[in-house]
C-alpha cells in the first residue's frame, strides 16, 4: 500500500474545514449575485430550488416534460329525436291568468259580443283570453277583474249576449230607454238604432219589484237626496212612482239585494243615460226580474 506523507494529510485537512466553514456564512462581496463560481445566497437558492422563477447557479435545467396528448374520447353517436312540439299553456292558468269554471261560456260569450279583443273558443284559458276577460270584468265593474270566467262574468255576460233589443217597443221619434226586467239589461234606441248599450242594471228587489210598462222620465236632478233612505243618488231621471234611473249606491253585480223599485246604473252608464235622456224621454219596461 502507498503511503501518504504526513504534511498532504495535514494540507487536505485544513481544505476540508475552511471549505465547511463558508457555507454557513457566504461572502456576499466575492459572489455579490449568488451566480457564477461563488457561493448562492439564501434568496437564491430559494429560487433555484422553485420558490422563485428561475434556477440556481448550481441547479442543471431539468428537460420540461412533453404533454402526453390524450386519445380523443370518441363522442356517442346521437340518437335521433323528435321535434318537439310547441308546449301548450296548461288550461288552468295562462299568463298568470287563473281559468274558471265558465270558460267556454264566457268565451262564447264575449266571442258574440265582441270589442273586447281577440277570444278563443276552445275552453282554454291563453293570454288573449285573459286579456279579453279582464277587459269586459273592468267595463262592467266585475270584482276582481282578474280574467277568471267565473259565476258573475258568465252571468254578465250571458245576460248580455242574449238580450233582444227589438223586442223594444221604441218610439218612433226621440229617445227611448228600454229596460229588460228578466234579462236585467238596459239601453236605449233613438232613430230606430241602439245608440247606448245594452249595459247591465238591477232593479227592484223582492218586495220592492220595479212595475213593467211604459212611462215618460217628467223630473230629473243631478244629485238627490233619498229621504227615506237617506243616500245622494247621483244622475236621478225619474219616471214613475219615486223610481227612476240612478248610479247605484252599492256593488251592482250583489245580487242578493237590489234597489227598492229603482233603475240601479254604473257609474259610467248613468252619466251616459243622464247625457241622453231629457224630460219627455220615453220609458219602456218588460219581463220581471227573476225571485219578484
Amino acid at each position: 500500500m502507498r503511503q501518504v506523507p504526513f504534511t498532504a494529510r495535514v494540507v487536505a485537512l485544513a481544505v476540508v474545514t475552511l471549505v465547511g466553514v463558508g457555507a454557513c456564512t457566504p461572502d456576499r462581496q466575492a459572489d455579490p449575485g449568488g451566480r457564477g463560481g461563488g457561493l448562492a445566497q439564501v434568496g437564491s437558492v430559494e429560487q433555484g430550488t422553485g420558490a422563485g422563477g428561475s434556477s440556481g447557479p448550481d441547479q442543471r435545467t431539468r428537460p420540461k416534460p412533453t404533454p402526453t396528448k390524450a386519445k380523443p374520447k370518441p363522442r356517442p353517436t346521437p340518437k335521433p329525436t323528435r321535434t318537439a312540439a310547441p308546449e301548450r299553456t296548461a288550461p288552468t292558468r295562462a299568463a298568470g291568468c287563473p281559468q274558471g269554471e265558465h270558460q267556454r261560456e264566457v268565451e262564447t260569450y264575449l266571442a258574440r259580443l265582441g270589442g273586447f279583443g281577440r277570444v278563443t273558443v276552445d275552453g282554454r284559458q291563453s293570454a288573449a283570453d285573459c286579456a279579453a276577460i279582464k277587459k269586459f270584468q273592468q267595463r262592467y265593474d266585475i270584482r276582481p277583474a282578474a280574467g277568471r270566467a267565473g259565476p258573475t262574468t258568465y252571468d254578465v255576460s250571458k245576460r248580455l249576449a242574449t238580450t233582444d233589443t227589438r223586442r223594444c217597443k221604441a218610439g218612433s221619434s226621440g229617445t227611448t230607454f228600454c229596460i229588460d226586467l228578466t234579462r236585467q239589461t238596459t239601453w236605449a234606441v233613438r232613430g230606430g238604432k241602439v245608440v247606448w248599450g245594452p249595459t247591465v242594471t238591477r232593479t227592484g228587489m223582492p218586495g220592492y219589484a220595479t212595475p213593467a210598462g211604459t212611462y215618460k222620465i217628467n223630473y230629473r236632478n243631478l244629485k238627490e237626496w233619498s229621504d227615506p233612505y237617506e243616500v245622494w243618488l247621483p244622475y236621478w231621471q225619474h219616471f214613475t212612482q219615486g223610481m227612476g234611473y240612478h248610479q247605484t249606491t252599492t256593488y251592482l253585480h250583489d245580487k242578493s239585494i237590489g234597489s227598492h223599485g229603482c233603475v240601479n246604473l254604473l257609474p259610467a252608464d248613468a252619466r251616459r243615460a243622464w247625457e241622453l235622456g231629457k224630460v219627455g224621454s220615453r220609458v219602456v219596461l218588460f219581463g220581471r226580474r227573476p225571485g219578484t
